[in-house]
């Protein structure tokens, strides 16, 4: 019975042996032959890690990616970011339509270029809402709105006036590079707001943001920033390549003053030759189907050129 139970012992050992040498042979075989790129499970599909620029810069202020906190940071946004495919092909769209309307304004407000990719960021260039009640490409919050000068009630929010809300965008930027002396803690103020960053700055008794240690959001903001940053000044580098024909365009516009109340703007709208469709598409700030202007304030609302719509 014991020579039995010995060979029976000897069976199995031999049987896992030669199984455990099989599946060793096997697994090789795999490794190698998806080394190979023709002959991955998708072929001709590959997935690239991506390797960092030379030198990456946010508004002429230089990002220290020799540090490897911050080269890790940085990558992680990008690799988020390159392969969230779909979304980036819908920016690098949307960034030929609506980033000649905004870089003349931060030109003409002494605010560097590169804050037209803080809209991205904030908004994906829409007239975005947030939880929090943040609205516009911008995303302003009601009260930081109206101390910036702009009208926001339930008739009329001019936050979702992208031209006006750029404007009062680079008022908090300059305020906030006069506060903190750069325009990366200007950045990073913008997000987490001025008094939040001052705390963490006393606090941990740290001056330069790519040194403080902020919540999540705020910890990953900039570096979304210079993440889209790279991917728009670049695209085709990082594999987007757009046919300047499916570029989205502006339809060109003509002001009409008006400083008297509206009570239809259907029948506004109507008197145009435009649709209220249309009316609303270009100015989202008119949040009713009236204009009430008791005041007579002035405004000025956007009519298309004849042409563009049927």
């Amino acid at each position: 019975m014991r020579k039995i139970v010995i060979g029976f012992t000897i069976a199995v050992l031999s049987i896992v042996t030669i199984g455990a040498i099989q599946m060793a042979d096997n697994a090789t075989d795999i490794e190698a032959k998806y080394k190979d790129p023709s002959t991955t499970l998708v072929p001709g599909y590959q997935i690239h890690s991506l390797p960092m620029p030379e030198n990456l810069t946010f508004a002429g202020e230089l990002v220290p990616l020799t540090d490897p906190d911050i080269q890790e940071r940085f990558d992680n946004e990008l690799l988020s970011n390159v392969y969230f495919q779909s979304n980036a092909i819908k920016l690098i769209k949307k960034s030929k339509k609506y980033f000649p309307i905004i870089e003349p304004i931060l030109k003409e407000n002494g605010i560097p270029d590169d804050f037209k990719y803080l809209a991205v960021a904030e908004s994906a260039l829409t007239n975005a809402v947030s939880p929090a009640g943040a609205k516009g490409f911008w995303q302003l919050m009601p009260a930081t709105a109206r101390e910036l000068g702009m009208e926001v009630n339930d008739n009329v929010d001019e936050r979702y006036d992208m031209e006006k809300s750029t404007i009062a965008a680079t008022q908090y930027l300059k305020d906030s590079k006069k506060n903190f002396g750069t325009w990366t803690l200007a950045a990073a103020a913008y997000n987490a707001g001025n008094a939040g960053v001052n705390r963490e700055q006393n606090r941990q008794e740290a001056e330069e943001y790519y040194d403080l240690l902020l919540n999540q959001e705020t910890a990953r903001y900039v570096f979304r920033i210079l993440a889209l940053k790279t991917i728009l000044e670049n695209p085709e580098s990082y594999g987007f390549n757009v046919d300047p024909e499916h570029y989205y365009t502006n339809v060109p516009v003509k002001k009409i003053k008006v400083d008297y109340e509206i009570d239809d703007l259907v029948a506004f709208a109507k008197a145009n030759n435009i649709t209220y469709k249309v009316l609303k598409l270009h100015n989202p700030w008119l949040r009713e189907t009236k204009l009430n202007n008791k005041s007579r304030k002035t405004y000025y609302i956007s009519i298309p050129e004849e042409g563009y719509y049927k």
